[in-house]
């Protein structure tokens, strides 16, 4: 057991039930394929090396284990437990830190420019602050890191909003929490986001030559 840890959150690929915003666009199969091939870069790209981290992939819906453990072999997977997406990361954090772990981060699958190298960043970071995030583009964040648990950050956040960073921010600073940012990222959530990484995202997809064709069509018939 690592005194580090990753929590990665992965959902089962499901079509209608991943990238749910960008189905408009690419359809239910094309966003859930989207989906699946950017986890796969995440994945991969935090993969750690021995004594790096412990890495933990926490996923939803609780029953889709069959699904998950075929499509992610060799890989620790536990079911994702709370109500809300805060509730679930606490209690994914809490999880990590109360095995061993002294700190550790939690990052979605929603930003293929996530790698191993922002992870120890961030863990790193974590010897001279109490918390450590990830600004996402959209007013969210990509990345949370912290070496005790914090349920006061999670509690009643309104997810999914603009506003998630700064209510963060300003429960931490009630908290008297020291704060570390790492450099802003896009998390690939909408169609102007697909646009605007599709130059650097479409190179780390060539792997599935299909699904960037699929993609590429479907940019050409929504220009924007």
């Amino acid at each position: 057991m690592s005194d580090r840890a990753l929590v990665v959150f992965v959902k089962a690929p499901q079509p209608g039930a991943a990238k749910t915003r960008l189905i408009p666009i690419l359809g239910p199969e094309g966003a859930a394929a989207l989906y699946r091939g950017m986890a796969g870069i995440v994945l991969a790209a935090t993969t750690p090396r021995p004594a790096e981290y412990e890495r933990l992939v926490f996923f939803d819906p609780p029953g889709a284990a069959g699904e998950l453990r075929s499509w992610l072999p060799g890989l620790r997977l536990i079911p994702q437990s709370g109500s809300d997406l805060g509730a679930r990361m606490c209690h994914a954090l809490a999880h990590a830190l109360h095995r061993g772990a002294r700190r550790a981060a939690v990052i979605g699958t929603d930003t293929p420019e996530v790698d191993r190298k922002r992870v120890s960043e961030a863990l790193a970071a974590l010897e001279a602050a109490d918390l450590v995030l990830g600004p996402a583009e959209d007013g969210g964040y990509y990345l949370l890191a912290l070496s005790r648990p914090r349920p006061e950050l999670f509690a009643g956040v309104a997810w999914g909003t603009p506003a998630v960073r700064e209510e963060t921010l300003e429960r931490a600073a009630a908290l008297g929490l020291r704060v570390h940012e790492l450099p802003s990222l896009r998390d690939i959530d909408t169609a102007a986001d697909l646009r605007a990484e599709w130059p650097k995202l479409r190179r780390r997809l060539a792997f599935d030559p299909e699904l960037v064709r699929a993609i590429d069509s479907a940019l050409a018939r929504h220009p924007g």
